[in-house]
């Protein structure tokens, strides 16, 4: 399995997957940080991935979302974006809402 193929299949099996610098635990950026606290908050479990253990998910994850920068948050197959927009959905009440409902229709 190609890298591309493997970062499809992550997003298709997993609901909410954070494409991330560290883990939840243990962010390695402020961006990846603020992004985690705004999930978390949203009281669902979510998979993440370190790209910073993962190099070629780190150099191809761009390319397939037609996003340049992490992390990246998808949600049911599509990305939602980086941290400003998931920031600004948590702030604006957006994000809670859009976490819920993956998880009921993914269960």
């Amino acid at each position: 399995m190609n890298t591309m193929e493997l970062i499809k299949k992550q997003v298709e099996e997993n609901s909410i997957i954070l494409y991330m610098k560290g883990s939840p635990n243990q962010p390695q950026c402020g961006f990846s940080a603020r992004t985690v606290q705004a999930l978390m908050e949203c009281g669902q479990k979510f998979a993440f991935v370190n790209v910073l253990e993962n190099q070629e998910i780190r150099q191809d994850l761009p390319k397939f979302g037609h996003w340049p920068t992490f992390p990246q948050l998808w949600v049911n197959g599509e990305l939602v974006g980086g941290c400003d927009i998931v920031t600004e959905m948590h702030s604006e009440g957006e994000l809670k809402p859009l976490i819920d409902e993956a998880i009921q229709t993914h269960s």
